[in-house]
């Protein structure tokens, strides 16, 4: 079967589906930051935490592959071999995900706390 094709796809859409894969393997304070505004090198963040280090595995995964069957490879990854800060860089879209610990000491939500947190749908 041939690889799917990048398809294109508005970046906050993008966003919010990987905000609610990271909602269906459960992962923790899910949030998603509009940086439009405040930076020109990504659109959005998905910000999110896993409780232990195969949480953060398991829900990186997951995005990763369900994005990729749905037409969206990434063009990088890293932090999986530490699963302490999991990197997932779709260009318009960069998903962090995060141990508690790692999370706080780096405090991306603060850093970028004039960013707009945007509303998933299905998302708490």
């Amino acid at each position: 079967m041939p690889a799917k094709i990048w398809k294109p796809v508005r970046p906050l859409t993008l966003a919010k589906r990987a905000a609610l894969l990271a909602a269906d393997k459960q992962a923790l304070q899910i949030v998603v930051l509009d940086v439009r505004k405040i930076t020109d090198f990504t659109d959005f963040f998905v910000i999110c935490s896993g409780a232990v280090d195969v949480h953060c595995k398991a829900i990186a995964d997951y995005i990763e592959n369900e994005l990729r069957r749905q037409g969206y490879p990434p063009t990088h990854s890293e932090g999986a071999d530490t699963q302490r800060w999991i990197l997932i860089d779709y260009v318009d879209v960069i998903v962090h995900i995060f141990q508690p610990d790692a999370r706080n000491y780096y405090a991306l939500e603060r850093l970028w706390g004039d960013a707009k947190v945007v509303k998933v749908k299905g998302v708490e």
